[in-house]
């Protein structure tokens, strides 16, 4: 299984261009030891020739111009992408299909959660009907009586997808925001059936449960929420009033954060996380707080990393 990271931040990317935090002021200014990313997605692969888009971020064309396994290079119009799923329907990690509406038809793989606020709310699916038919619209069956569901991707032979529902919030233009229901966001274990390998892609965790950590403890790589270090880490900065809590992703630090849910994990597990926002101080590769994942063995994703799972 071959995984691109596109991006590896959280929303508004790194630094954000109206942010004048201590991170986003030192990245410009060289006083800070960081490394500039742009906003979460990830692309899948069996083969290294066709891939799957695991969300679409408003950075799309940047991220695929970075990336060459991407590139056209068979026809006069191609691309390596060959569909795209989305794990919500946020706006940062759903923009990207307008960037991609020269390749419409596509297929786009996502929750009736999902298809329903991207129709209604924020309506790209019937705003790309007029680009050569659009988005063929593919179901991942979760709702409240399904809270998994297994699925094949024609173009990602060997691999095998298991959709989970995970607890967080839904889009400001959903009319579930503030009660998410099964389906608003969802993490995926993608099983390498010829490798035996397993990846756990999580990049919105706003809980953690048995049934998430059981998916969690059975993967070889998890890449998952590194959004924030402290639940009120924006209010720390200056920078908002809303919590982790609040936005729907599981603070890294404290007793119940994230953390100490990665270091139960088996010892061979490779850990990683994605969806990093611009306040969080692990960013800072001198900071107190990176050099503590380090000593944990935690990884932070940056844009252009390559895994093989």
């Amino acid at each position: 299984m071959h995984v691109l990271i596109l991006g590896a931040a959280a929303g508004g990317g790194f630094p954000q261009w109206n942010c004048n935090c201590r991170l986003c002021r030192g990245v410009r200014d060289g006083s800070v030891e960081a490394t500039p990313r742009t906003q979460s997605s990830i692309a899948l692969s069996s083969d290294g020739e066709r891939w799957l888009l695991c969300n679409a971020s408003p950075d799309i064309r940047a991220q695929l111009s970075n990336n060459p396994e991407l590139h056209p290079r068979k026809i006069p119009r191609d691309s390596g992408i060959t569909g795209v799923l989305l794990m919500d329907g946020q706006i940062d990690h759903a923009t990207g299909l307008l960037s991609l509406r020269e390749g419409c038809p596509f297929d786009v793989w996502c929750t009736p959660n999902v298809h329903q606020d991207l129709s209604g709310g924020f309506p790209l699916f019937r705003m790309l009907e007029h680009w050569q038919g659009g988005l063929n619209w593919r179901p991942i069956g979760i709702d409240d009586d399904h809270l998994e569901a297994e699925f094949e991707v024609p173009d990602c032979p060997g691999l095998s997808f298991t959709a989970v529902a995970l607890t967080s919030n839904a889009p400001p233009y959903s009319p579930r925001r503030g009660a998410p229901t099964p389906g608003d966001n969802i993490g995926l274990l993608i099983e390498d059936r010829r490798r035996g390998t397993q990846l756990f892609y999580a990049p919105g965790l706003g809980e953690l449960d048995d049934r998430v950590r059981n998916f969690l403890g059975r993967a070889d790589c998890v890449l998952v929420d590194g959004t924030l270090w402290h639940d009120d880490e924006l209010i720390r900065a200056g920078v908002g009033q809303a919590t982790g809590a609040d936005m729907g992703h599981l603070a890294l630090a404290g007793e119940r954060g994230l953390l100490s849910e990665l270091a139960t994990l088996p010892q061979t597990t490779r850990r990683v996380l994605i969806h990093i926002n611009n306040t969080n101080p692990i960013l800072d590769e001198r900071s107190q707080e990176r050099a503590a994942l380090a000593r944990a063995g935690v990884e932070v994703a940056f844009d252009g990393m390559r895994l093989e799972v």
